[in-house]
């Protein structure tokens, strides 16, 4: 099991929600996850099913320097189930892409990529909810979730995390259109 850094964002009862490292088992999983068309087919932004496992190193270098100057408050991080130390997938939480995908907008993002053999244990939503917590607790007045059309297993997530359905927008990701939802900070 990878260590743990001081600088890891989080923890939840069952999840440490950590930034994704260099390490072979970090790598090996990155590979596994994002070599899936079952996981790729609901990602945007231009980016590709990965074919090579070199990918991954590229991969979660791109992640690091993305949210290098956010000083810890954004990120793309891994999902740890506690108790197996085994990584489920992907936390993002990061500003939205505007309609020209070379710059980011002032919205705030959470997303979740996991891997198959993690669906269905509640992870996305445990992991979304901390993240939610500290983004509010930091002061954030709303956070969006941008999703493909027909992907009801992260519209669920929404659901299950309060959010408010927005309906269909071409804001962020080069205007693709993306069922939206948002969720306010707490009065």
């Amino acid at each position: 099991m990878p260590r743990v850094a001081r600088r890891d964002p989080f923890e939840t009862e069952r999840l440490i929600v950590r930034d994704w490292t260099e390490e072979p088992a970090d790598l090996a999983r990155v590979f596994d996850i994002y070599s899936r068309p079952e996981v790729h087919r609901w990602l945007g932004g231009g980016t590709r099913v990965m074919d090579d496992p070199a990918l991954a190193v590229e991969r979660v270098r791109i992640w690091h320097a993305r949210n290098a100057g956010h000083g810890g408050r954004y990120g793309t991080w891994a999902i740890q189930v506690r108790d197996t130390g085994r990584i489920a997938g992907t936390l993002l939480l990061k500003p939205l892409p505007g309609r020209d995908k070379g710059v980011f907008s002032d919205d705030i993002e959470i997303g979740w990529h996991l891997h198959p053999d993690s669906w269905g244990n509640g992870y996305a939503t445990e992991a979304a909810r901390g993240a939610l917590e500290r983004a509010f607790a930091a002061g954030l007045p709303e956070v969006y979730a941008v999703v493909f059309p027909g992907n009801e297993a992260s519209v669920a997530v929404t659901r299950r995390l309060g959010m408010t359905p927005l309906g269909p927008r071409t804001d962020w990701y080069g205007g693709e259109e993306l069922e939206t939802f948002v969720l306010r900070r707490p009065s």
